[in-house]
């Protein structure tokens, strides 16, 4: 079922996650879609956003998905190649186009504009899973984006959360909730299905308030105290939360120079603490590096574009200072 294959040195990846990943156009200049006459093209998804992460950190990481087969798809199948992710179980399909989404940034604020339905992502299911490589892994990171798409995709991401747990891989999962692809109705108990099947749960403080119909703290603490996860709860005023059984835990953010593009900070996240969880740090020093990564990939424009080396990141956490030559 390849697109093609390529080369892995050593076993496989420890970190797997799967998705869509779409094509992105934006304007240049910084001028609305509607007035703008050359457009940038990018592309962006939560999952390979956080698999270019990992991988400039380092890791040993694997994409997988749908793309058309068409000058899109190919254009984002060989960009994620080209960063070190191993994309040997991705597709390139002529089922479907590849998705789209167009963005523009007015006066400081975001809009979005997908182009999705149909595309070849959402017409993934079970059926192009590879369990072997899946069991090859050390964990596998899923978004609540994926079962979001189609009834298919939503059962391709509960029966990768099988076969994981089958073969003693770790399960992360951030619920990435997106209104614009279902209702809060509708997302509500997938999501916490999810949740109750994962090792480690990554939920936005805003998404918890919206899963747990409550505002209260101590309640939401008490909710997830709930699931066997550990939790990390981004989106607190200053800091991360690490909530276990017994404790919680914050852990202040890295303060950002200069803010250009939040788009991808809690990508970023996911990606910075899943390496500090490879490297068996404690959770909260994962938080940690996961904070720095965030703080880092807002200071450039784009989904991943920012994203940091391992070498800038062990810098700052040390206090290099900066060396003109």
């Amino acid at each position: 079922m390849t697109a093609n294959t390529q080369s892995h040195s050593g076993s496989g990846p420890d970190i797997i996650t799967f998705g869509e990943t779409m094509a992105l156009l934006m304007p240049s200049g910084g001028k609305g879609l509607e007035y703008s006459s050359e457009l940038h093209s990018l592309f962006g998804g939560a999952e390979s956003n956080v698999a270019i992460g990992i991988s400039r950190l380092g890791g040993k990481v694997g994409w997988f998905g749908r793309l058309g087969k068409d000058p899109l798809g190919r254009m984002i199948f060989k960009k994620i190649r080209g960063e070190g992710v191993d994309v040997s179980r991705a597709e390139l399909t002529a089922e479907a186009p590849t998705g789209l989404m167009m963005r523009e940034v007015l006066m400081g604020k975001t809009s979005v504009y997908y182009y999705r339905k149909n595309s070849a992502a959402s017409h993934m299911s079970a059926k192009h899973l590879d369990e072997a490589y899946i069991a090859g892994a050390k964990i596998l990171h899923i978004t609540g984006i994926t079962p979001a798409l189609s009834e298919s995709c939503k059962e391709a991401a509960f029966e990768a959360i099988r076969m994981a747990r089958k073969h003693g891989v770790k399960v992360s999962f951030d619920p990435n909730l997106r209104l614009k692809l279902w209702s809060i109705e509708d997302a509500r108990p997938v999501l916490l299905e999810l949740a109750k099947l994962s090792d480690i749960f990554l939920p936005g403080l805003d998404e918890l308030k919206l899963l747990y119909q409550t505002e209260d703290w101590d309640v939401i603490v008490s909710k997830l105290r709930e699931l066997s996860a550990i939790s990390i709860v981004k989106g607190g005023e200053n800091e991360t939360y690490v909530v276990t059984s017994n404790s919680v835990t914050a852990v202040p953010y890295f303060k950002a120079e200069h803010v250009v593009d939040t788009v991808g900070a809690g990508d970023g996240f996911c990606a910075g603490f899943l390496v500090g969880v490879l490297k068996e740090y404690e959770y909260a020093e994962a938080v940690r590096i996961g904070n720095l990564v965030g703080s880092l990939i807002v200071q450039t424009e784009g989904d991943w574009e920012g994203a940091p080396t391992w070498e800038q990141v062990d810098a700052v956490l040390n206090d290099v200072k900066h060396i003109e030559r």
